[in-house]
């Protein structure tokens, strides 16, 4: 096996990305059959690629946890890369995770940003959307947001959106009071001061007067209707609605697999944005 082999095994292992194009897979330890899978594709931009997922399970004490998130990098792959390694961590410091963890989450997103913002001369002037997923023992399913990457969970065969697109047309009137504006000019989409096309986001310090990183939250029981669940970034969702994405897998067993035959329906329907995919099966 040579170098670059062992190190994608490696990163599968974790659940890491990105790279050009990657793939990886795991499954609980707690109830055998419930895996997970991930696939990332490169857009056609010329920048790197700035998405990065992670996909793992975690013990912590005597519960599991299985950990999930798109972060979706613009003008920069750090803000991304430092959500991946830092956010979790920062939710699972909270005292009250196990208890409120609703509040835990909406706390530790609020703290990520305001190290990021502190850290802007290392970190770069972009930002990072955000969508994350904790499942606890199996059972009961945590998802937040900020920007427009989106979870989307399966139950009975029907797409149920578990997060929130926060787009600048939907928060202008919050955006505005803040003191920005949104304009459909450079472009064709609304944006924040014309330049970001996402309400809320981790970083962009230059826009964070009239930015959010206020996460919305959510939390599902995971019951015997619920089937899978798509964690993706809006390369995925700009060409497929919640439902075509859910039929296009549903008969897909295999986790990774089922995340790169949506990858590959999203550039056959003319995708051109960094696309990253997280598929959990329950």
């Amino acid at each position: 096996m040579t170098g670059r082999e062992i190190l994608n095994k490696m990163k599968e292992k974790v659940g890491l990305g990105p790279s050009d194009c990657e793939s990886g897979k795991g499954k609980s330890k707690l109830q055998k059959h419930v895996t997970h899978g991930f696939h990332l594709v490169k857009g056609k931009a010329q920048h790197p690629m700035e998405d990065y997922v992670v996909a793992r399970f975690k013990h912590v004490d005597d519960n599991e946890l299985g950990l999930f998130a798109i972060f979706d990098g613009h003008l920069s792959s750090e803000i991304p890369g430092y959500l991946r390694t830092h956010l979790f961590e920062n939710i699972l410091k909270e005292p009250d995770f196990w208890t409120e963890p609703v509040k835990a989450v909406r706390r530790a997103y609020r703290i990520t940003d305001d190290t990021i913002l502190n850290k802007a001369v290392d970190l770069g002037k972009g930002g990072s959307t955000a969508v994350t997923a904790i499942l606890i023992n199996c059972h009961k399913l945590v998802v937040a947001n900020v920007g427009d990457s989106r979870a989307v969970i399966c139950k009975n065969g029907k797409a149920k959106q578990l997060s929130i697109d926060h787009e600048p047309s939907v928060e202008r009137e919050h955006i505005e009071n803040r003191g920005g504006f949104v304009s459909n000019f450079p472009g064709d989409v609304p944006r924040v001061d014309g330049q970001l096309a996402v309400a809320r986001a981790f970083g962009d310090k230059s826009l964070k007067k009239h930015l959010s990183s206020e996460p919305d939250v959510t939390v599902e029981l995971i019951d015997d209707e619920t089937e899978f669940l798509i964690l993706a970034s809006d390369g995925l969702w700009k060409v497929m609605t919640n439902q075509e994405a859910v039929d296009s897998i549903k008969h897909i067993k295999d986790a990774r697999s089922a995340a790169k035959h949506l990858t590959e329906e999203a550039l056959h329907r003319k995708s051109t944005d960094d696309i990253s995919i997280v598929i959990v099966r329950f």
